[in-house]
């Protein structure tokens, strides 16, 4: 189960269809639950320097779990939290919808969950390649994630 947390109006669809495009190409279980913050610009800066000891707002921040639901079995991968303002500049600078960043940012965000990662050279190219072909399968196949 996908719990999105948001006072904004996006459809769930648009979250469900980036979360299951990571599953299926990680081949992972696709009855995973996790949760989708929407947030703004001051709630990410909070969180990044808090948790990653970074003094600046971000676009998308992960934090990986691994428990797992003693009633129904499900495992909790993590949490997602996305500033929707920051996703908003990110697309005008790229030229493609909104809905399209925060889409990339779901699978960006779903591939930390699942342990990758881009700290280094092989690790950065490995989810890279992962993040584009899942893009490509969602018909985003244009869109990449920016170096800030």
């Amino acid at each position: 189960m996908i719990n999105i947390e948001s006072d904004h109006d996006f459809p769930a669809s648009l979250f469900e269809r980036a979360v299951q495009a990571a599953l299926k190409h990680q081949k992972e279980p696709l009855d995973v639950d996790l949760s989708i913050v929407l947030a703004d610009d001051a709630r990410l800066h909070e969180l990044n320097r808090d948790y990653l000891g970074v003094d600046a707002p971000t676009d998308v921040l992960s934090f990986p779990a691994s428990e797992t639901d003693p009633e129904t079995g499900a495992r909790y991968i993590g949490d997602i939290i996305i500033s929707v303002p920051y996703a908003a500049k990110g697309a005008t600078k790229a030229g493609h919808p909104l809905e399209s960043e925060l889409q990339l940012l779901v699978v960006h965000g779903v591939l930390h969950l699942l342990g990758h990662d881009h700290a280094g050279p092989k690790e950065k190219a490995r989810m890279w390649k992962a993040q584009a072909k899942i893009l490509e399968s969602l018909g985003l196949g244009s869109i990449q994630i920016r170096e800030e």
